[in-house]
């Protein structure tokens, strides 16, 4: 296996679950019903705080290739957490506490968290960024929506950066992947990123008397 084909092997398992996480139900959960811009700018930044905390530790605890890797990611996040509390007013901070005094608890820092091995870092990192690619599109749909060009411009580079993050953790596993092993504990780590977010999602829309299954 290489890095394209991990990713595409990835992408294929979680079909569904990355499908409906880019709904437009998505700012519904994240945000509680309040798809103001607050709350949704908000609910990108505590995810942002979150993969900084992360990330940080991981770039502590690993060396070479992996150390730079997660370090970049580490930076990426703090760069898009202080854009967006730049964009944050008064009124939106309040409502953003999460994300600028630190990530609150959720499932997918602690799937995160599973990871230990580099290789189940670096999957975990290309899960995570495949998660951001699609609800991120969500958050570019709000802004359009609400004629809001500058800020739609705005979130896809946030998108664009989460797509770079997909493409350092692939490859990164083609330098610390040795083994099939490697690659299948790898998607392991992967997969369980999207699925936590995936399983969050339907929890909080099911909590709000929602069904997060698309209406065919």
């Amino acid at each position: 296996m290489d890095g394209d084909s991990f990713v595409e092997a990835v992408s294929e398992a979680q079909a569904t679950e990355l499908h409906r996480l880019g709904s437009d139900k998505y700012l519904v959960a994240a945000t509680g019903a309040d798809l103001a811009e607050g709350p949704v700018l908000a609910s990108v930044a505590q995810t942002a705080a979150s993969g900084l905390e992360t990330f940080e530790t991981w770039a502590e605890h690993e060396s070479g290739p992996a150390a730079e890797a997660f370090a970049a990611a580490a930076d990426t996040e703090a760069e898009h957490l202080g854009r967006l509390h730049e964009r944050l007013t008064d009124e939106t901070a309040s409502t953003g506490d999460a994300g600028e005094d630190g990530p609150g608890a959720n499932g997918v820092d602690e799937a995160l968290g599973t990871a230990e091995t580099t290789a189940e870092r670096a999957g975990a990192l290309v899960g995570r960024g495949l998660v951001l690619d699609r609800t991120l599109l969500q958050v570019v749909n709000f802004f359009i929506n609400e004629g809001d060009n500058a800020g739609a411009d705005f979130v896809r580079e946030l998108r664009s950066d989460a797509n770079d993050q997909v493409s350092a953790g692939a490859e990164l596993l083609e330098t610390v992947c040795e083994s099939d092993k490697d690659w299948e504990e790898a998607q392991t780590a992967a997969e369980r990123v999207i699925e936590t977010a995936y399983d969050e999602y339907a929890a909080a829309l099911e909590g709000m008397g929602v069904d997060p299954k698309p209406v065919c």
